[in-house]
């Protein structure tokens, strides 16, 4: 099993940033591709960045340029660094990890953006 938490969530102007950071504990060994999500109410779940084992990231197109994913593989901690936040960027930020298959959640963490 894989237990994943985010931190990092808040409120911000528009304009601004904050730094999302998931931190994967229990059989972290053999996880590949670690992402974030985002949802708001009455919305469908978006990939928002996804990273390998190897540092190989990919963007939805609506943050290109802004967000910028990583990882520490030492710590088992993904990061997503999100600048020029704009208000329709407000969702539930959720980390996932895919281990041998399985994908595992996080609990989700709060992002507002106000304009």
């Amino acid at each position: 099993q894989v237990q994943l938490v985010e931190s990092g969530g808040g409120l911000v102007q528009a304009g601004g940033s904050l730094r999302l950071s998931c931190t994967a504990t229990g059989s972290t060994f053999l996880i590949n591709v670690m992402g974030w999500y985002r949802q708001a109410p009455g919305k469908q779940r978006e990939l928002v960045a996804a990273i390998t084992r190897d540092g190989v990231a990919n963007y939805a197109d609506s943050v290109k340029g802004r967000f910028t994913i990583s990882r520490d593989i030492a710590k088992n901690t993904m990061y997503l660094q999100m600048n020029s936040l704009m208000p329709e960027d407000t969702d539930v930020y959720s980390c996932t990890a895919n281990r041998l298959g399985k994908d595992f959640w996080g609990q989700g963490t709060q992002v507002t953006v106000s304009s």
